[in-house]
């Protein structure tokens, strides 16, 4: 029983043996297990691992990003994508894959907003439930992440998400409610942001008192890589594993804060204990053998059904029979299918518009290039897409955003396409107006250009096969049945965060509170440029025959078209003259649904736990105020069809604010007053500290007082700006950037410990020979402590 074990051999098993492994403990029969990024396909390194990428991956399947299996709302899909990549893990021997990834799209300027589902709660939990079940239904552990509240790049490992109770609980954690209660993962990843002062893997609200008391999670929560801060303080709130190496540094301040009593050991003890249970379960379940032809074929099927077709004017698609079709622009040759960061996949194959045009059949005139899409406009190439698209019916153009455009450790700065692109699109519809657009981008860009189009479809990020995808809709070969999962405003100032994100201090306030994306432009009748949950098929769909009850809404859906295709119905709650500020709707349901031309079906939509209730900051709980729901039933967030009313029984409740006043304020922005007048919440101050701490960034040494310190920042900032020059995002130094100092001893499989971290702080606040004292000393102290850690865990019997 582990409860038998040294403090010693507990403690050890609780961070990484190095960057992917955790540690194991041949003694007692616990060998380590192998975990792997894989939110759309297995990133395993070959050779030594590092995190950042440095290393080439194995070669897997490349799914469509999460952003993209998130616009087919379909949660069989997700379910079938999930197999898959549990499937390709196992054969890979990887036991845990670090997926999916379920944050909330706070703001269209989210660098890493590819990799996460939607702007609404409870369509991502849904969705990312699935994907958990297909995952360990094959015998591998799913990660849910990052928990909690991570909305930006920007100072990501430094940064504090200061928050409301209610909208941390109805927005930021629902998506992970929804995935703990109905997918039971077996693990959890934690964010490298704090929440309200405290760092996220070391909360205790979020990680004791959410996760596991009110949820009921009883797996491993293991720390974004370098995400760790206090190793003792993580165990007590209801943390794990410290990833990656901190090396037995870490193991000995645990074991010390058990001896001095700031550390309960039944609590070390309990989070062993489930390290070890994870690990018994690994590699239980034989390898198989992978079809990589059939993941392709699903990789494409994926595709074709989140592919949102969002313009087609005069029903210009799909492209009429014996058409002259040009085909145009640099990611026709070369496609764009996956973001930048950690999640980038090393595909089986991968293909291209181009070549998948010529073999198709269709009538092609030729390619241009049109654009290079790391530089400014080419006036030769766009004089010859120019010339090729006088001589075509249809031009083809393809557009998006470039790999420095939109990657992990970078937010955004715009939405706007390079301009090389616009001026082309400017250049091609001035001679020929007949322009299907086939765009590229893991979340919304500014398509002001897009009365110059004929039809636009929005591939986001289609995976390996997203070619062949795009092509077979453009055809009719595939009837597009994609929706949005995210809100595309007429321009940024239309956004709900506009001016306030990326925080460029620590405090990220989300001052904005309920209301963000669809939320936000309801209330604030802001119009927008595609709503919510919108997107156009080459059939027509007519709702009619609602009926309620207390279990749920049916409707009947008919398809009235002339061809076959699938349609998405979405259910919104609205509640009129509630006591308390709510949104104006909000999504509690949503069915796919396929039908042959004039085919009707009658469509049933459940309510649920999460149908009707709002939480209350006072009592802290969840509570259904009770009186007259309407429940509407849309095609999009804009598009509503259906409605009804319902009473439902609840609890009489009135508001200590007066909703219209917070709605107001939090439409604008709350000020810190009323932050802390209405909501209990105190903004801290982000005031310019006199000396750096190990907190801190090294992207701060701009304010060290050390010249090293000023010079290693001018060497870094130099590194990242030509990186970006070139259009080729350098994770590696993102990272380096929004780096806390204190990961420098996380990161460095324990040759750096803590208090050679502190030296290194002292010496950039210009104290040279103290701070250098403490490194040398530091080096010495830290490697006896391994070899005696080291001799006593082989020795121990």
């Amino acid at each position: 029983m582990i409860e038998n074990w040294t403090l010693l051999e507990k403690a050890a098993l609780l961070s990484g043996k190095n960057v992917w492994e955790s540690r194991d403990l041949p003694r007692r029969g616990v060998a380590s297990f192998f975990m792997a990024d894989g939110p759309h396909g297995i990133r395993k390194q070959l050779g030594a691992g590092d995190h950042l990428g440095l290393n080439a991956s194995v070669k897997a399947t490349c799914f469509p990003t999460s952003a993209t299996i998130a616009c087919s709302w379909d949660v069989e899909l997700a379910d079938e994508v999930g197999h898959a990549l549990g499937r390709e893990a196992r054969a890979l021997d990887v036991d845990v894959l670090l997926g999916p990834g379920l944050n909330l799209k706070r703001s269209p300027l989210g660098g890493r907003n590819f990799e996460y589902f939607s702007e609404d709660p409870y369509q991502s939990g849904k969705l990312a439930a699935a994907f958990v079940r297909g995952i360990q239904a094959e015998g591998v552990a799913a990660t849910p992440k990052h928990f909690a509240a991570n909305s930006q790049e920007l100072r990501r490992m430094a940064s504090d998400s200061v928050v409301d109770e209610r909208t941390l609980r109805e927005l930021y954690l629902t998506a992970f409610e929804i995935v703990v209660r109905e997918a039971s993962p077996k693990a959890l990843m934690t964010s490298y942001n704090m929440v309200n002062g405290t760092y996220a893997h070391e909360n205790r609200h979020l990680l004791t008192e959410i996760l596991r008391d009110d949820w009921g999670f009883d797996g491993v929560v293991i720390s974004d890589w370098g995400g760790s801060n206090d190793a003792a303080s993580a165990i007590a709130a209801g943390a794990n594993l410290e990833m990656p190496a901190p090396g037995l540094d870490s193991v000995r301040q645990l074991v010390d804060a058990v001896q001095q009593g700031r550390l309960d050991e039944a609590a070390l003890t309990q989070r062993a204990a489930e390290v070890v249970r994870l690990a018994l379960e690994a590699r239980s379940n034989p390898k198989p053998q992978i079809d990589f032809d059939a993941h392709h074929a699903l990789a494409r099927k994926a595709a074709e059904q989140a592919m949102v077709l969002l313009r087609n004017e005069d029903d210009f698609l799909p492209l009429a029979p014996g058409a002259k079709v040009a085909l145009i622009g640099d990611m026709a040759a070369t496609p764009r299918y996956q973001g930048a960061g950690s999640s980038a996949v090393n595909p089986t194959r991968v293909s291209n518009a181009k070549d998948v045009i010529e073999a198709s059949g269709i009538d092609l005139v030729g390619y241009a290039q049109g654009y290079r899409r790391h530089s400014e406009t080419d006036e030769a190439l766009q004089r010859e897409a120019v010339a090729l698209a006088r001589k075509s019916d249809v031009i083809v153009l393809y557009l998006g955003l470039d790999e420095v455009s939109e990657s992990e450790g970078v937010d955004r700065r715009h939405i706007f396409l390079p301009e090389a692109q616009l001026s082309l699109v400017r250049a091609l519809a001035a001679v020929n107006q007949n322009i299907a657009v086939v765009l590229s981008a893991g979340s919304v860009v500014d398509m002001e250009w897009a009365d110059q189009t004929r039809a636009i479809l929005h591939g986001y990020l289609s995976g390996q096969a997203g070619a062949e995808a795009a092509v077979r809709v453009l055809t009719g070969e595939v009837n597009p049945s994609g929706k949005l999962a995210e809100t595309h405003p007429m321009a940024l100032t239309d956004t709900a965060t506009f001016g306030r994100f990326p925080a460029d201090g620590r405090p990220s306030i989300y001052r904005e509170g309920l209301f963000i994306g669809y939320r936000y432009s309801d209330a604030s009748r802001r119009g927008v440029r595609y709503p919510f949950g919108f997107g156009l098929s080459y059939t027509t769909f007519s709702y009619s025959d609602l009926q309620l009850s207390d279990e749920g809404a049916e409707f009947t859906i008919t398809n009235t078209g002339t061809v076959a295709g699938a349609e998405i119905a979405q259910l919104y709650v609205s509640t009129p003259g509630s006591a308390i500020v709510r949104p104006e709707k909000e999504l509690k349901g949503f069915a796919k649904v396929h039908l042959e031309p004039g085919e009707s079906r009658r469509v049933e939509i459940a309510f649920d736990r999460y149908t009707w209730r709002h939480f209350d900051a006072e009592t802290g709980s969840w509570i259904t105020e009770a009186g007259t729901r309407q429940v509407i039933i849309a095609a999009s967030a804009q598009d509503l069809r259906l409605s009804g009313e319902l009473n439902v029984a609840g609890e009489s409740i009135s508001a200590t604010v007066d909703p219209d006043q917070l709605r107001s304020a939090m439409l604008r922005g709350l000020t810190d007053a009323e932050f802390s007048d209405w909501l209990g919440v105190t903004v801290p101050q982000d005031a310019l500290p006199a000396e750096l701490d190990r907190n801190d960034p090294l992207g701060d040494l701009r304010h060290a007082k050390s010249p090293l310190g000023r010079v290693a920042h001018w060497v870094l900032d130099l590194m990242r700006r030509r990186s970006e020059a070139k259009g080729e995002p350098d994770l590696n130094i993102a990272f380096l950037y929004n780096m806390p100092f204190r990961a420098i001893g996380k990161m460095t499989g324990g040759t750096i410990n803590d208090e050679m971290v502190d030296g290194i702080v002292t010496l950039a606040n210009g104290h040279h020979l103290r701070g250098l004292r403490m490194v040398l000393g530091g080096f010495r102290r830290n490697r006896r402590t391994v070899k005696n850690l080291t001799r006593q865990l082989e020795g121990q019997h």
